[in-house]
C-alpha cells in the first residue's frame, strides 16, 4: 500500500485514513524511530478537525504497543509540534492534519528528533515495514515494555514565547490594527494571543472550530473575505493562516491580496537590509515568477529553485547554507525562527517589515510588477517522457531566446500535463502557449 505523498500521508478519514490502517502506520513509525531513540517519547498534535480524535487515538494505541510513551499536546499549529519535538527531546514529532484541505480529510506529517520533516528515504523505510506484516507483530512489546500516554495543556506557553522572540525587540504592535483569520483551525488559540501580547489591535475571525468548519470558506484559501472586513474596519492588514498554521496569505489596507511571489520579494530585501539574509539568496520554488528573481538580482541576491512544496524548499535553503525560502502559496521559511513553514512566525515579519518601512502595506509588500505567465492544464492519452519527446527542445528554443521560462511537468495523480510559459511580453507568451498546446495535442 502506497502511503506517503508529497506531504506526509493524506487522504479522507475513514476511508484511506481508517484507524486500522493508522494504528498500522503507527506501529511503523515507533518501530523506525526507536532504532535511534534517546528518550522513547513521541509528541503528538492535533488540528480542529472532528477526525482528529479517531486518528489521535489509533495513533497512541499502534505507538504504545512498540513500547512508546506518548506526549498529546491538543490543537497546536504544525510549526509548533516541529518546535516542540526537539525543545521536549522527543524522538519524533507527529501532526494529525490536512493542512488547507476540507474537513473530510485528514493526514499524518511525521518529524525527526531535530524538528524536521522526514526525507523520502525514511518515509519509504516507514511504508517497508507498514507492508511487512511480520516485522509488526514481531515489533509490539508486551508486560512493562508497552508505552503509556498522557495529556499536557501547557505546552501552548512554549510556543508563544519562541515565536514572539523572533519579532525584533526594539518594535511594538501598538497603533496596528489587524484583521486575523484564523480559518478556524489550529492557531484559533495562539494566533490571537501573540498578536495581542505584542500591543496589536486584534479583529479576530473564524476562531470558533467545531469539529467541520475547518478551511470552510476562510482562511488562507479565501484571503477575498478578510480583504472586505479590512476595509470595513479600517485596519492596516489582513492576515489569513490555514488549517494548520503554516501558511499565511496577506491582505493589504486596500483590501487587496498579496501576492506570493511579491511577498517573498519584499521579505527578502528587507532581511538582506537588516543585514539577517545568510548566502546572499534565498529560496523559492520552480512556479515563483521570473520578475522575482529579476528583483533580486538587482541587489544581487541569488534565487534558487526548488521541487513544489514546503519540505524541497527547505532542503535548497539547508544545502545552500540560506536561512530564507518560500512558495508562492504562503508557504514561507525563516529557517532562524521555525524549523519550516510557519505562518505566525512569518506574520510578525511581515509587521516589522511594515512598521520599518514607515510606509502602507499596498506599498512596501508591492515591490515588483509580475511578468505575464500562463498556466494550463491539458488531459493526455499517455506520459512520454519529456526527454524522449522528438521536437520538444527545438520548439521550446525559440521562446527561450525571447527571454520566456518555461516548466512542463505530468501530473503526478492525473492523465494530465501541466504547462506554463511566463515573459515580459504578454503577446509572445500567449502566443508561445498556443504553439505549446498544439505541439502536445499532436504527440499526446
Amino acid at each position: 500500500m502506497k502511503l506517503f505523498g508529497t506531504d506526509g500521508v493524506r487522504g479522507k478519514a475513514g476511508e484511506f485514513l481508517d484507524s486500522i490502517t493508522v494504528i498500522k502506520l503507527a506501529m511503523a513509525a515507533g518501530i523506525y524511530f526507536r532504532k535511534h531513540s534517546t528518550t522513547k517519547r513521541i509528541l503528538v498534535g492535533k488540528d480542529t478537525r472532528r477526525s482528529g480524535y479517531m486518528i489521535e487515538n489509533a495513533l497512541v494505541s499502534g505507538l504504545t504497543a512498540v513500547g512508546y510513551d506518548v506526549i498529546q499536546i491538543g490543537p497546536m499549529p504544525t510549526p509548533a509540534i516541529a518546535y516542540l519535538t526537539e525543545s521536549m527531546r522527543c524522538d519524533a514529532g507527529i501532526m494529525i492534519s490536512a493542512s488547507h484541505n476540507p474537513y473530510e480529510d485528514n493526514g499524518i506529517k511525521f518529524f525527526d528528533n531535530h524538528g524536521n520533516k522526514l526525507g523520502v528515504n525514511c518515509e519509504k523505510k516507514i511504508e517497508e515495514i507498514f507492508n511487512n506484516e511480520d516485522a509488526l507483530i514481531n515489533g509490539q512489546v508486551t508486560d512493562k515494555s508497552i508505552g503509556a500516554s498522557k495529556r499536557i495543556d501547557d505546552v501552548i506557553g512554549r510556543y508563544i514565547v519562541s515565536i514572539k522572540s523572533s519579532f525584533p525587540k526594539d518594535l511594538t504592535l501598538h497603533g496596528l490594527r489587524i484583521v486575523l483569520d484564523c480559518a478556524n483551525g489550529a492557531a484559533y488559540k495562539v494566533g490571537p494571543t501573540i498578536l495581542n501580547e505584542l500591543g496589536a489591535d486584534v479583529i479576530v475571525v473564524n476562531d470558533k472550530p467545531d469539529g467541520f468548519n475547518i478551511n470552510e470558506n476562510c482562511g488562507a484559501m479565501h484571503p477575498e473575505n478578510i480583504g472586505k472586513l479590512v476595509k470595513e474596519y479600517r485596519a492596516d492588514i489582513g492576515l489569513a493562516l490555514d488549517g494548520d498554521a503554516d501558511r499565511l496569505v496577506v491582505v493589504d489596507e486596500k483590501g487587496n491580496v498579496v501576492d506570493g511571489d511579491k511577498l517573498i520579494g519584499a521579505l527578502c530585501k528587507y532581511l538582506n537590509d537588516e543585514k539577517l539574509l545568510e548566502g546572499n539568496a534565498c529560496v523559492a520554488t520552480v512556479m515563483s515568477n521570473k520578475a522575482l528573481e529579476d528583483y533580486l538580482e538587482k541587489d544581487d541576491i541569488k534565487l534558487h529553485r526548488s521541487n513544489v512544496g514546503d519540505k524541497y524548499v527547505l532542503e535548497v535553503m539547508k544545502d545552500e547554507d540560506i536561512n530564507f525560502g518560500g512558495e508562492q502559496s504562503g508557504h514561507i521559511i525563516f529557517s532562524d525562527a521555525a524549523k519550516t513553514g510557519d505562518g505566525l512566525a512569518s506574520a510578525l515579519q511581515v509587521l516589522a517589515l511594515v512598521i520599518k518601512s514607515g510606509k502602507k502595506a499596498s506599498e512596501v509588500l508591492n515591490p515588483f510588477e509580475l511578468y505575464p505567465q500562463i498556466l494550463h492544464n491539458m488531459k493526455i492519452s499517455e506520459k512520454i517522457p519529456l526527454d524522449k519527446i522528438e521536437g520538444l527542445d527545438e520548439l521550446l528554443k525559440p521562446l527561450r531566446e525571447k527571454g520566456m521560462r518555461d516548466l512542463i511537468r505530468y501530473s503526478g495523480t492525473e492523465n494530465k500535463i501541466r504547462l506554463l510559459l511566463e515573459g515580459r511580453n504578454k503577446k509572445d507568451v500567449e502566443e508561445g502557449m498556443q504553439t505549446l498546446i498544439s505541439f502536445f495535442k499532436k504527440v499526446l
